[in-house]
């Protein structure tokens, strides 16, 4: 049975929270939802719960962060109790886990390697590291272990980390920026003469070589194509209230009174940055 005591005790920190995830998964008195649950139809809530953080982080809102976080945190604990029920591990191997990792990638902090490195030298004896544990899990392709499940542009950027390990790589940006008008070219091409099908693998390389090029520059796509995002919501919505004042919606407007009200927004967003 469920220890009632500790899940209504105050400040109970994780061993409350993991018997609240013990109880709502009680095959005779849990929640039925949460008894119905497995590891697939988990994952999507899990990768939800991610983005929410990098949302708030993204927002500044830190007391929503908190909240995120522990959101996050719930579905590990949900995630590891299934793995127990199932005998394969369980929220302290996880955390066991995890710690040794940590222990073994850090020698110049746990070990006796020196921590006078920078940065730049700490990232590269980091992936030496993760190379010999693939290679102790019998990962023998260079891009083996790079997880199907990721954002394409996350995935995307670490299969070209991979490759450049092995020197497949542009050692040149200008290299890049060619191979970006090439394939821009052939799209362009395949929308004119190809199937929809061939426009979509065209755009879709152009799309792999832009990730490529924000590698090289040092650029997570990700976190540019965010912030492209938003500053595209600030402006549309700028453009709404715009029209708004004028009694208009964007439906009522010609594209170039639309197009007018953009470019006041961008102007009064530089301005008020300066």
């Amino acid at each position: 049975m469920p220890d009632e005591t500790l899940i209504h005790t105050p400040n109970g920190g994780m061993p409350r929270l993991l018997e609240i995830m013990r109880a709502l998964r009680d095959p005779k008195t849990g929640c039925p939802w949460d008894i119905e649950q497995d590891f697939a139809s988990i994952a999507p809530y899990t990768i939800e719960e991610a983005y929410e953080v990098a949302d708030a982080i993204e927002r500044e809102e830190w007391d929503e962060l908190r909240g995120e976080l522990g959101d996050l945190l719930f579905q590990s604990v949900f995630h590891a109790q299934m793995a127990s029920e199932r005998g394969l591990f369980d929220f302290d191997d996880v955390a066991d886990t995890m710690s040794d990792k940590m222990v073994a990638r850090h020698p110049h902090v746990f070990g006796d390697q020196s921590n006078a490195k920078s940065a730049d030298q700490q990232t590269k004896d980091w992936e030496t590291i993760k190379a010999a544990e693939r290679a102790q899990k019998a990962q023998k392709g260079t891009l083996e272990g790079v997880a199907v499940g990721l954002p394409a542009l996350l995935r995307a950027k670490k299969l070209q980390k991979r490759a450049a390990r092995v020197g497949f790589d542009w050692p040149l940006t200008d290299e890049v920026l060619d191979k970006i008008v090439e394939e821009a070219g052939e799209l362009v091409e395949a929308r004119d003469t190809l199937s929809q099908a061939e426009v979509e693998e065209e755009f879709g390389d152009l799309l792999f070589v832009m990730v490529n090029l924000g590698r090289h520059l040092g650029i997570e796509s990700e976190t540019a194509l965010r912030a492209a995002n938003a500053k595209f919501t600030r402006r549309f919505e700028s453009i709404e209230r715009a029209l708004a004042e004028q009694g208009k919606t964007p439906e009522q407007s010609t594209l170039e009174e639309m197009d007018a009200l953009w470019d006041a927004a961008k102007i009064a967003e530089k301005t008020s940055t300066k």
